[in-house]
């Protein structure tokens, strides 16, 4: 199978012969190699034909820890021999214990490639000079993402994280426009141009472009304003993956906020009710879990793997764009779900609420010292540099929340600067209870 770049533009239609093909090979190679789904399948043949993956149970990240910890390092869902593989990656870790990934040197390929187009998508191209600062120690947002953003013909600087002072001066210096990080990370950056350059606005580093992944919030309209208003940048959700699967697989287009699926051709999509595991339809308006399978993977493939993120489904037709994918808007991780008498939370629910408060700088902390059931949503709130409150910001906040979410909550206001500000990804619901 030869992967083009068009893998996104292809009709549906055209589309399902070629993914039909691609599951039979895939799914002969996992049955054969992996120990893992064979004692999973209960040695079971998988169905030969695509949409009858429902008859196969589930994976999930629990297993595959349980895989790792019994056939280190990389698990028995290794389905290629240890000299095959190319590149090893770990997970960052953010909701557990970090994972080995395995890639051999076609899985780097296809990651770049479906990457790639992301990244495109978003507006990266020839002509344009992107700094890619994404920690680069073995996670695969580091190196994978940066072979993404070369394979857009774009001129590449590997900054990664860490001597943000330098980086300041490295985008005065060499004329970069465009910026790859975490949604947070320019936050960093702010304060280091107010302290160590003085008369220097963020706005006079010339960055055009911000290529966003990593953490949840750019959903949000009040912040992606706040990046041109502070920056002069348009912020692009351009990096959505699930590291298990591809780091890289959706993105936004410039006529739509919501997240295009881009890999069509080697990752088929389901949708599910997280708490029964019903197959939902994937259509407008439908909200569930997500759940993949790789329709090619020699290493590490995965089969019906539940990721986790619960996501609403915004559109199915084709985007003014071209892409003709599913369009979606990613609502949380079902382990980042808080429930508050009955009521289903996430931080992105919150960071609406936060982010329209101008007394506020956007950043936010929930948490919860005690497990569930919770009768209130303890929320602290930062106030943001220069400002103060007035005396009423905590109750009108709590008003502001009950009356958007539903939710009563418990507000603190801490002094501006009370949050630390990463390079990394940044944990805004923080559990400390077993």
């Amino acid at each position: 199978m030869t992967l083009v770049d068009d893998g996104h533009l292809v009709a549906p239609e055209a589309m399902a012969a070629r993914r039909q093909a691609a599951w039979e090979r895939q799914s002969t190679h996992v049955a054969a190699n992996s120990g893992f789904y064979r004692l999973l399948w209960d040695g079971a043949a998988p169905p030969g034909r695509l949409e009858d993956l429902p008859e196969l149970p589930f994976s999930d990240k629990a297993g595959l820890r349980l895989s790792q910890e019994a056939h280190p390092p990389f698990g028995d869902y290794l389905a290629a021999p240890r000299a095959e593989v190319s590149r090893l990656h770990r997970t960052s870790g953010t909701t557990g214990q970090a994972m080995n990934l395995a890639m051999s040197a076609r899985d780097c390929a296809v990651t770049e490639i479906v990457g790639s187009r992301a990244q495109a998508l978003a507006g990266l191209g020839p002509g344009i000079t992107v700094v890619h600062c994404l920690n680069y120690q073995m996670w695969m947002g580091g190196l994978t993402d940066h072979m993404s953003l070369e394979r857009t013909g774009a001129t590449v600087v590997p900054f990664g994280v860490g001597s943000s002072e330098l980086l300041v001066r490295t985008i005065l210096e060499t004329g970069i426009t465009a910026i790859s990080c975490t949604p947070s990370y320019p936050a960093v950056l702010e304060r280091v141009v107010a302290e160590k350059f003085p008369g220097l606005a963020p706005a006079d580093l010339g960055l055009k472009l911000g290529l966003f992944g990593g953490e949840p919030g750019l959903d949000d309209p009040a912040t992606r304003q706040r990046f041109r208003d502070i920056w002069g940048m348009e912020p692009r959700n351009a990096n959505y993956g699930v590291s298990d699967v591809f780091c890289n697989f959706a993105a936004q287009c410039q006529h739509d906020t919501d997240l295009h699926f881009l890999a069509h051709d080697v990752l088929h999509a389901e949708l599910i009710n997280p708490d029964t595991g019903a197959v939902k339809a994937l259509e407008a308006g439908a909200e569930g879990e997500l759940v993949l399978t790789h329709l090619e993977r020699e290493c590490q493939p995965l089969v019906r793997f539940r990721t986790g993120d619960i996501i609403a489904v915004s559109a199915t037709e084709p985007c003014r764009c071209g892409c003709t994918g599913f369009r979606f808007r990613v609502i949380g991780r079902s382990d980042d779900m808080v429930v508050v008498r009955g009521l289903n939370m996430f931080p992105t629910m919150v960071a609406a609420v936060v982010a329209s408060f101008a007394e506020l700088s956007g950043d936010y902390r929930i948490t919860l010292d005690s497990p569930p059931p919770h009768d209130v949503l303890p929320v602290q709130a930062e106030l943001a540099k220069g400002r103060g409150d007035d005396g009423t910001l905590v109750a009108r906040l709590e008003a502001a929340i009950k009356n958007r979410l539903g939710a009563t909550a418990r507000v603190t206001i801490v002094p501006a600067g009370s949050f630390p500000v990463t390079e990394g990804k940044t944990r805004r619901v923080i559990r400390n209870y077993p």
